[in-house]
């Protein structure tokens, strides 16, 4: 590719190109509505480093400072993208509706140069395209980091920590029980335990739809964790399915207290903080 006569046709024809450009992204937005001061610099910014970027050397690698800078630039406007709620070929589009706005500046440069013409848009097509490539991979990269978020934000939201009276709280769990999943409620629970100053834990699985060994085990260094930072736990929500379940496992739960629903938790966890509950006589009826 001809870099020296493709620096002059992005220098000569910058504002044609750039008009172009941004009008055939606005077109193409689809569903999407772009702010158009915001594609009109981000298409300058592009052009401007694409410039450059030619300017100083081309190859089928794209390699040299310069284009580095153009990938840094694509990557951050792909990442974004997707974080906004982009799709692939909308974020992807940005590049490739770029080629018409060239190929007719090229046409423009080289009307009377047929052979120089089509060498021209064919190396322009095809640093257009790794380009693009760089889009995708990094929309990719950005969707990853969201998805990634958006499953600890569930974690955190699917795990909270309840301080139920001075010295109590309780960790009501609900689906199924992981590994991952374990290792949040763990450190919630140690986090809750040191900032309220608990002295007893429950944990209610009685969302939980099943429990087999690997959930039991899973609950056992839950209670281990806690207990080494001097709260006692209690495990409630133990149905009759899950109580035979465990027995037919062979899991031991050692010395662990459980109960079937967490009121009587609340109960025992009362009694071991020696705190109680007193019902109060009925008030007088007015008038009486």
């Amino acid at each position: 590719m001809n870099t020296q006569g493709l620096t002059a046709i992005l220098k000569n024809q910058e504002s044609s190109i750039l008009g172009s450009w941004v009008d055939s992204q606005l077109t193409l937005s689809g569903r999407r509505t772009l702010d158009a001061n915001e594609v009109q610099e981000q298409s300058r910014s592009f052009l401007s480093g694409l410039s450059m970027a030619v300017k100083h050397g081309y190859d089928d690698e794209l390699s040299g400072p310069h284009w580095d800078d153009v990938r840094a630039l694509l990557s951050n406007l792909s990442k974004n993208r997707a974080i906004a709620g982009f799709s692939s070929s909308e974020t992807a589009t940005f590049v490739f509706s770029l080629k018409q706005p060239l190929f007719a500046a090229l046409r423009k440069a080289y009307e009377e140069d047929p052979k120089a013409l089509n060498e021209s848009m064919w190396g322009v097509s095809t640093m257009l395209d790794k380009l693009g490539l760089v889009t995708i991979e990094a929309y990719q990269l950005g969707r990853e980091q969201v998805i990634d978020r958006q499953q600890q934000e569930l974690l955190d939201l699917s795990t909270p920590v309840i301080k139920l009276w001075e010295g109590i709280v309780a960790v009501p769990l609900i689906g199924t029980l992981d590994s991952e999943r374990t290792q949040v409620v763990m450190e919630s629970l140690l986090e809750a335990i040191v900032e309220h100053e608990a002295v007893v834990a429950i944990i209610d699985i009685t969302g939980v739809p099943t429990v087999d060994t690997l959930v039991a085990q899973h609950l056992l260094k839950t209670v281990a964790a806690a207990r080494l930072m001097g709260a006692e736990c209690i495990i409630s929500g133990i149905r009759p399915q899950i109580a035979q379940t465990i027995v037919h496992l062979g899991v031991e739960l050692g010395d662990v207290t459980t109960k079937s629903n967490l009121a009587d938790a609340l109960r025992v966890a009362l009694k071991k903080s020696n705190l109680s509950i007193v019902r109060l006589p009925a008030p007088a009826a007015m008038g009486s």
